[in-house]
């Protein structure tokens, strides 16, 4: 039996929610699995349909991490488990155990300056655990740098889930909303200020010039949509941009199918930091090309001048020229259709075999 102790986990929506997820999904044809995870309104129906069974545990953050970690460390005493799977280092801080520990990192989380109060309680954690899982070569060159043991790092992207069938109806509303605006950009993420919307919205300003039918759709909430909105406004770009937030799992997967370029040119926004970006692999499933930034684990996914392009997001000039190269001659295409041979590797069910290399 293995435990998998999280603080990221369904009917919660996210990213991380959903590598967890995936994980334990793919973990749970292979082993037998207990998870630990926070409290979730409606997570009882969610909870019953699982083969595997899900403790969870709610009260105020500080209390709750405390009482899981108790709950958990009860059971290790009582139970025969191979080992503990962590999210994050904080799930494991407080768990004593002699049954082997695994951590997944993840970028932002463990990039605190070395020799700080922070730094040194993850240095602890992580040094103390039989195999550190970086989600990416950049996120495991970050750990090595903040003082991790470099033995004990092993590189394993996120995985995904094969895409469904799109919906017909939610297709032919996304025809009917863009008709016969193209080229189509998009990005799905939150607003905040690592994702660099304003520098994509500045480029697209002279990008009009060239290409008058030009679009970018945005979707998502977060803490930068209103000063997003107010860019859009100020340059004169409401025509171009589309914002879309509170949509269905349905509409979302038909815009991005819809879309040629999924445009993300990521930046270290102070601790902030793109670890991964499993939205240009979502993207490469429906065969759409990406544009990343050079600082994160872009590089990860997107194969360059392959599946898409890196390149550097401080640079306004080089996000214009990126878009630029992609969009002449519509070499979209031809890195939209590599994008999706890529993307198999990414398959849960290849990912997992990794997992199971370093777990036996």
């Amino acid at each position: 039996m293995y435990l998998i102790v999280t603080r990221a986990f369904p009917p919660e929506l996210g990213g991380m929610q959903s590598l967890m997820w995936g994980l334990t999904k793919e973990m749970s044809k292979n082993f037998m699995i207990k998870v630990f995870a926070d409290y979730q309104e409606n997570h009882k129906e969610f909870d019953k349909n699982e083969n595997f069974s899900i403790e969870r545990v709610g009260g105020i953050k500080f209390l709750r991490k405390i009482r899981k970690a108790q709950l958990v460390n009860e059971f290790l005493k009582e139970n025969k488990v191979k080992g503990v799977i962590a999210d994050h280092w904080k799930s494991l801080e407080l768990i004593n155990t002699d049954r082997k520990k695994y951590c997944l990192i993840h970028g932002k989380e463990i990039n605190h300056p070395k020799g700080s109060f922070q730094n040194k309680k993850i240095i602890k954690v992580l040094n103390n655990t039989d195999k550190v899982i970086a989600n990416s070569k950049f996120t495991k060159n970050l750990a090595i740098d903040i003082g991790v043991n470099e033995n004990k790092i092993v590189v394993i992207n996120p995985g995904v889930n094969p895409v469904k069938e799109l919906n017909k109806k939610s297709l032919e509303k996304v025809e009917s909303l863009l008709k016969i605006k193209t080229p189509r950009l998009i990005t799905i993420s939150r607003f905040d200020k690592r994702k660099n919307h304003e520098k994509i919205i500045m480029a697209l300003r002279n990008l009009k010039q060239k290409y008058p039918n030009i679009v970018y759709i945005c979707v998502g909430n977060g803490d930068e949509l209103e000063n997003t909105k107010y860019l859009v406004k100020e340059l004169d770009l409401n025509s171009q941009v589309m914002f879309f937030n509170d949509i269905t799992e349905d509409l979302k997967d038909a815009l991005l199918a819809k879309s040629d370029i999924f445009v993300m040119p990521s930046i270290i926004h102070k601790t902030s930091v793109e670890g991964f970006g499993i939205a240009y692999v979502e993207a490469a499933q429906y065969g759409v090309a990406s544009l990343g930034g050079k600082d994160g684990g872009a590089s990860d996914a997107i194969s360059h001048d392959k599946t898409g392009l890196i390149c550097d997001g401080n640079d306004l000039n080089e996000i214009y020229s990126s878009l630029d190269t992609m969009i002449e001659n519509k070499k979209y295409h031809v890195f939209g259709k590599n994008a999706k041979d890529y993307v198999s590797k990414f398959q849960w069910e290849k990912i997992i075999e990794e997992y199971k290399k370093i777990l036996n």
